[in-house]
């Protein structure tokens, strides 16, 4: 476990009820992007804990085995999005976060960056959940292009 997996595990995490509504809009609204194969609810759509949007691998570079995004979108506005590039059982993932919630060390809306999710840093987001999800697909986009450039 990273430090930042402890780090979130205190009480500033996002916490309350999952939007379940806003999750399964959220989820409709992924499939329109051509980077986004599938969803679903982990573990279930009975009991969902998180949204996991799994993108299309083939898009990226051979040597990135899996890719998916993790969202939970709680019903008082507070999110998480985390992004995490798989290579393999030998390396440890790519992976960023942007998060919404109260953090002591942090602005409410902050961001998690690459390569794996350290210390938070201010981002400026729109509040509503579309145009974090597209801003987030956006990033993605973005990663993908440069990871093809280099």
């Amino acid at each position: 476990m990273s430090d930042d997996d402890n780090e979130r595990s205190d009480d500033s995490l996002p916490s309350g009820r999952l939007d379940v509504p806003t999750l399964q809009t959220l989820a409709q609204r992924a499939t329109t992007h051509s980077l986004v194969d599938e969803w679903e609810f982990d573990p279930s759509s009975l009991s969902p804990r998180m949204l996991r949007l799994f993108l299309d691998a083939d898009s990226y570079p051979p040597d990135v085995t899996s890719v998916r995004i993790d969202i939970r979108w709680f019903t008082t506005g507070d999110y998480s999005f985390h992004y995490l590039e798989e290579y393999g059982e030998t390396t440890d993932p790519y992976q960023c976060r942007w998060d919404r919630h109260p953090k002591t060390s942090a602005p409410r809306m902050h961001f998690h960056p690459p390569p794996n999710a350290g210390s938070a840093e201010s981002v400026s987001l729109e509040s509503h959940h579309l145009a974090v999800l597209f801003a987030v697909l956006d990033w993605v986009s973005e990663r993908v292009h440069q990871l093809h450039a280099d």
